[in-house]
C-alpha cells in the first residue's frame, strides 16, 4: 500500500475506510475518523479532485434528506497494489499462446497445492479449534495483501477480502480464482464447507466466502455483511 503514502494521513485514512466498507457517508465516516462532519467533506472533495473518490448511490431514507454516499473511484482502487501485476499478466499471457490455456491453469493449480502446505504448516489444525484456524488464516491473508476479515454469521463465519493483490493475474486467467476456492475447501475440509458468496471478477466490490461447519443446517438467514 505505498501508493497511500503521498496521501495526507486523513485522506489516507479515508481512502482505506471507503476500500473496505464500501460507500459510505460523511457522517459515518467522522464517527469513525472521530473527525468533525465539515473536515470529512473537504477531505473527500480533495479526493474527489484526486479522480480517487465520488459520489455513490444516495442512500434513501424514510424521514429527512436523502443521504449522499461517497465511495472509490477505479483510480482510488488501484492505490491498493496489485503484486506485480504487469510482469504476472505478461507471463500468463506468454505461456497461454506457447503451451495453452490448459497449461495455465494447471501453473494456477500447482501455486495452490504449495499454499494449502504452506498453510497446513503455519495454521492450526481445524480439527482442534476452527474458529482458531479461521482467525489464523484469516490473518494469514492479511498480511499477503488481501486485507482479511473474519465476522461470525447466525450459521457460521464470513471471510471477506477487501483487496485483490493478484487482481490483474486473475482477470487474465479464472483459473486463478477456482484454485483460491479449491484451497480454502482443501484447507478446511472435512471439518468445514466454503463456498464464495462475492466475486471481484463478478463486478462485486471484494470477495467473500461462507463457512459453515459440516452438518451444519443452512439457514436462509445471513447476518448483512
Amino acid at each position: 500500500m505505498d501508493a497511500l503514502a503521498h496521501l495526507p494521513k486523513t485522506q489516507a485514512q479515508l481512502t482505506q475506510r471507503l476500500k473496505v466498507r464500501g460507500a459510505q457517508s460523511i457522517k459515518i465516516l467522522a464517527a469513525q475518523l472521530q473527525l468533525t462532519t465539515m473536515g470529512v467533506r473537504q477531505h473527500l472533495v480533495q479526493l474527489q479532485d484526486k479522480g480517487y473518490a465520488k459520489h455513490a448511490q444516495t442512500n434513501r431514507q424514510t424521514r429527512g434528506r436523502p443521504v449522499t454516499l461517497w465511495k472509490l473511484t477505479e483510480a482510488g482502487h488501484r492505490l491498493f497494489g496489485d503484486t506485480h501485476a504487469r510482469l504476472a499478466v505478461t507471463l500468463i499471457e506468454g505461456v497461454s499462446e506457447t503451451f495453452g490455456e490448459a497449461v495455465v491453469g494447471q501453473l494456477a493449480d500447482t501455486q495452490a497445492a504449495a499454499t494449502l502446505a504452506e498453510y497446513r504448516a503455519l495454521l492450526p489444525d481445524p480439527a482442534e479449534d476452527l474458529n482458531l484456524t479461521l482467525a489464523a488464516l484469516c490473518q494469514q491473508r492479511s498480511d499477503e495483501g488481501f486485507m482479511a476479515e473474519l465476522r461470525f454469521t447466525p450459521s457460521g463465519w464470513l471471510l471477506i477480502e477487501n483487496h485483490c493483490p493478484i487482481f490483474s493475474a486473475a482477470s487474465r486467467c479464472n483459473a486463478f480464482c477456482g484454485a483460491e476456492l479449491q484451497l480454502f475447501t482443501h484447507l478446511l475440509a472435512p471439518h468445514a464447507q466454503i463456498e464464495r458468496s462475492d466475486h471481484v471478477l463478478a463486478g462485486a466490490r471484494r470477495c467473500a466466502y461462507r463457512i459453515q461447519r459440516s452438518g451444519t443446517p443452512k439457514t436462509n438467514h445471513e447476518a448483512s455483511a
